[in-house]
């Protein structure tokens, strides 16, 4: 293969590092201070005996059992005393993946459920050969529902997309009634839809082709329909899921039937997926009405907002950022807005429970002392007495029991291990339940996680991060950082938890991670500002938050970076576009340019990569674009087999990065899918890079332009 300059190792477990010549296997262990890391990785892990527990409530709340330290124990309510049982702890199962990375028992990546049982147990549906076929649960009597599907005419039943699997979360394209008398299913013309071509199967002496009708950024999408079949009638009904509107019901997901039965819900969109709409079908005439409509004309409208009906089956809780950030509202099926149950001007994150006879929804939100700190309110389903129920200075997860009068509220903050406690419906504590124990932790010798705060790529924006560091960490020495980085739109964000420090700080590094613009917990503004910028502002922001290190005495100003997927691209566009403060980028699984990407996705942020839309938005996000900047160590990975974003990515980079003359390393996974680079060969490269090796001319200059920058502002 013509990698002439870069260096191409078809070898999962081998890297070259172009500037110190190739490496021998297993160098790691050859390397400073591997004996400490080895050493301390595993103990890492099990140093906090985490005072965090999962109560299980009796249906009369009288007493809830929990699992703490390989025992499980019962807590009594009347008596406030917990006592040791004979049972055994909930065993927790691993996830058991393939090689391509696809969870096993589930539907592979971006596929959907083949058959799908009624609701009475006695008939199931079946997708087979593109088409619908509906059985007795044990196959007989079967009969086709459908007849048209087939690879000749690129239509297909019963199944969907890849994209919708992938992008939509769409695990299921067939659905019952709840009577067990209809059945929903979707329809899938991908005629107009172009094949990408992928080669599996590369380590065997024959491979295979896989064929997927995948539709990328700006290309025809496919064409989805909706049908009910009556099994009485023997009648199909197409569902009007379109009303004649091109630009409505491009998507068409969230199918589910009306608690009643009456009606099938689902979620509808246009391709720019700036309005959603929740509608109601009729299964017979297929007669469709709209009952709520959202729309954010300025980015993007969320796909799947929160829905949760009350026990009448006709009013329902529905989530919406109509005010610029998540609050709930109370509607009934006939689309009339009751009234607004929250309007904060902070994010809801999930529905607690809602306890209709004493008129109260908990909820878990955003309204701690800062963006992260998770706190549960209650508030009244008309929307009066919204009141914060927890400590706003700690982050809180709670189980409350069904008759609403007591909760446990685990808290923790990133340096606060988590406790748990019994408080009462005001917040009150009632009784401790347990508390975590760092002896194993302060034995070690760790340091706790720190939160840190930078100034965003804007200049005024307060940002948020953490940063871990080694035990024997000392402020009179100066480390290198490494970043990790997922930083893709509505990631991260999530509600602080304590965090253990990352094993690799123990190969001298400090280890750091920010949440710049784009993601989650911040309100709608704070994501927006990525729209139509991806690979600009996230970025930016990544190198403000690196940069801000450099303030630090202990910080010796060289800096890598590494992430998968998204992060993938983080961390390749932080080396090229800002070279002057990243040194070392692994890039694991990256996109490296938009166009190569799926529809949905990229069109949600990005808009449309016409001339009149948002042409010059991936222009500027494209890494082939700056392939001529990398003037650090660049390590890229990509798995033959990754049906999610295309090795084409890779190799596209490659051959600019080639043209440009430029040297890069390179592992390759021989028939893996949307995967990672090795671990020990990336620490490898770190520390060859990052520690070993001595600083180049341009880190001095970086460190003196940064010293410069800072006296300048000080002045």
């Amino acid at each position: 293969m013509p990698f002439s300059t870069g260096k191409l190792l078809l070898c999962l477990f081998a890297v070259t590092a172009s500037s110190a010549g190739a490496l021998a296997q297993d160098t790691l262990q050859t390397m400073p201070r591997f004996d400490r890391y080895e050493k301390l990785r595993r103990d890492i892990a099990g140093s906090v005996k985490r005072g965090s527990v999962t109560p299980k409530w009796s249906e009369d709340s009288s007493t809830f059992t929990y699992d703490l330290d390989g025992k499980v124990y019962k807590f009594d309510i009347a008596t406030l005393k917990a006592t040791e049982t004979n049972e055994k702890p909930t065993p927790t199962a691993p996830v058991a993946r393939n090689r391509r990375g696809n969870r096993v028992g589930a539907p592979e990546r971006g596929r959907q459920f083949t058959t799908s049982l009624s609701e009475d147990g006695k008939l199931k549906a079946t997708t087979r050969d593109r088409n619908v076929y509906i059985s007795g649960v044990d196959g007989k009597n079967e009969f086709a529902v459908t007849t048209e599907g087939s690879a000749a005419t690129r239509i297909k039943f019963g199944i969907a997309s890849w994209v919708y699997g992938e992008e939509l979360g769409v695990r299921d394209a067939m659905w019952w009634s709840p009577d067990s008398k209809k059945l929903a299913f979707y329809k899938f013309d991908e005629s107009k839809v172009k094949d990408y071509f992928l080669q599996y199967d590369q380590t065997k002496v024959q491979d295979t082709l896989d064929t997927e009708a995948y539709p990328k950024a700006g290309a025809p999408n496919p064409v989805v329909t909706l049908y009910v079949y009556d099994l009485e009638s023997k009648q199909t009904t197409t569902v009007d899921a379109h009303f004649g509107d091109t630009a409505l019901g491009e998507y068409v997901f969230d199918v589910r039937w009306s608690p009643d039965g009456k009606e099938v819900l689902f979620n509808r969109s246009d391709r720019k997926q700036k309005t959603l709409q929740l509608c109601a079908a009729d299964p017979t005439s297929g007669k469709c009405r709209v009952i709520v409509e959202e729309s954010q004309p300025q980015s993007w409208a969320e796909n799947h907002p929160t829905m949760q009906f009350l026990e009448d089956k006709n009013r329902f809780i529905w989530g919406s950022e109509r005010n610029g950030y998540k609050n709930l509202y109370l509607y009934d099926l006939s689309g009339k807005l009751i009234n607004a149950i929250t309007q904060n001007e902070f994010d809801t994150t999930g529905i607690v429970t809602v306890d209709e006879k004493a008129g109260n929804l908990f909820y878990l939100c955003r309204s701690g002392n800062g963006p992260y700190l998770q706190q549960l309110n209650r508030v009244s389903l008309d929307g009066t007495g919204n009141t914060r129920i927890t400590d706003p200075s700690l982050s809180h997860t709670v189980s409350i029991a069904p008759d609403g009068k007591h909760f446990v509220d685990v808290s923790q903050t990133i340096d606060t291990p988590p406790v748990s406690v019994l408080l009462d419906a005001e917040g009150k504590k009632v009784a401790d339940i347990a508390k975590s124990d760092l002896t194993a932790f302060d034995k070690l010798r760790l340091r706790k996680t720190k939160r840190m705060t930078f100034t965003a790529a804007d200049g005024k924006t307060t940002c948020y991060g953490t940063l871990q560091f080694p035990s024997d960490f000392s402020e009179s020495r100066k480390y290198p950082v490494i970043v990790g980085v997922y930083g893709g739109p509505e990631s991260s964000g999530g509600p602080e938890t304590f965090q253990t420090p990352n094993p690799i700080t123990e190969l001298g590094f400090l280890v750091a991670s920010f949440d710049g613009h784009g993601t989650g917990g911040r309100g709608k503004a704070f994501r927006d500002a990525v729209y139509g910028k991806l690979g600009i502002v996230e970025i930016d922001d990544q190198a403000a938050g690196a940069k801000s290190l450099l303030d630090l005495h202990y910080v010796n100003g060289r800096i890598g970076i590494y992430g998968t997927s998204y992060g993938g691209y983080a961390s390749l566009m932080c080396l090229l576009r800002h070279p002057e403060v990243f040194s070392v980028s692994c890039s694991s699984s990256s996109v490296t340019d938009w166009l190569n990407y799926d529809s949905i996705y990229t069109e949600r942020y990005n808009g449309l990569p016409d001339a009149t839309e948002n042409q010059a938005g991936y222009d500027n996000g494209k890494a082939v674009k700056y392939a001529a900047n990398l003037k650090g160590k660049l390590m890229l990975y990509y798995g033959t087999a990754d049906n999610n974003v295309h090795p084409s990515n890779t190799i596209q980079l490659v051959q600019a990065l080639e043209a440009a003359g430029k040297q890069y390393d390179m592992q390759v996974g021989p028939d893996r899918g949307h995967t990672q680079m090795n671990a020990n060969r990336m620490w490898e490269y770190f520390i060859t890079h990052l520690i070993l090796e001595k600083p180049k001319d341009n880190l001095k200059v970086m460190w003196n332009r940064r010293k410069r920058e800072k006296a300048t502002a000080n002045s």
